[in-house]
This record gives structure tokens, sequence and C-alpha cells, in this order.
């Protein structure tokens, strides 16, 4: 039973587990950022009206045949 080389391995899994822990705590620190207004690029990328394609195109001849 070699003690040196059974710290060495503690010593080892406790850094694993001490890099695990961190990122935890980064990743759950990221997730409470989500209130509150969207970032500026973010509404930019979200278009208003229909999608192209889309059916029920305005052609301008409804307010034509009205008047």
């Amino acid at each position: 039973m070699d003690v040196t080389k059974i710290l060495g391995e503690l010593r080892q899994e406790r850094e694993q587990i001490e890099e695990a822990i961190i990122s935890l705590e980064r990743l759950a620190r990221g997730r409470g950022r989500r209130r509150g207004r969207p970032p500026a690029w973010l509404s930019v990328a979200k278009k208003r009206g229909r999608p192209p394609g889309s059916k029920n195109k305005n052609t301008g001849l409804a307010k034509t045949a009205v008047g």
C-alpha cells in the first residue's frame, strides 16, 4: 500500500472536482441574466410581417376595389 501514490491520486481527483464545480457555477450564473430587454442584435434578427412566400399577400387591389 503506497500512501504517497494514493495521496497523489486523491489530489488529482480534488483538482478535477474543483474544476467541475467552477464550470457549473459559471453555467448557473449565466442562466440568471435572461431577464429584461433582449440585446439589440437579437431584436434586429426578428423581422416583422409575413415571411416570404406566405399566402394572402397584399397586392394593393383591395384598396382600389373598395373606393
